[in-house]
């Protein structure tokens, strides 16, 4: 993922406890950021897709059982509206030229990204967000 190269060491996130609700963890996904193009690191955990942001502040650290995180960084995980993340990839799906208004796709073809196999793992998730923003057949 591209948050976590080149660094060593614990680091402590901030997210829901999977283990509290039954299931077997989250999934770590590398999507592509509606806004900026960029690539960013998000974590699905039971159907909920969240937001890994990293916050530095100065002249803090975390000390985690017997290693200190010197840096003062952590990682926290949001919440946020799939429909987010799906709505530029909807808008690209569409084909549009001109005064055509679009074509009509299939799913597993609009939801496969060259670069990004997170994707598939929004399967699930993107069938109900479509319906929020796009006409189905």
């Amino acid at each position: 993922m591209a948050w976590c190269k080149d660094v060593e060491g614990t680091r402590l996130l901030i997210a829901p406890d999977s283990s509290a609700t039954g299931s077997s963890g989250g999934r770590l996904l590398s999507l592509c950021h509606p806004k900026s193009g960029q690539k960013t690191c998000y974590l699905l955990v039971d159907g909920v897709l969240q937001e890994l942001n990293w916050l530095k502040q100065s002249y803090k650290s975390w000390f985690l059982g017997n290693y200190v995180c010197e840096d003062g960084s952590i990682y926290a995980a949001t919440p946020i509206d799939p429909v987010f993340i799906m709505l530029p990839i909807f808008e690209e799906a569409r084909l549009k030229k001109g005064e055509d208004p679009g074509k009509f796709r299939q799913l597993d073809e609009i939801i496969f990204i060259d670069g990004y196999p997170g994707y598939q793992y929004l399967l699930p998730l993107a069938e109900n967000c479509m319906q929020v923003v796009c006409e189905v057949k």
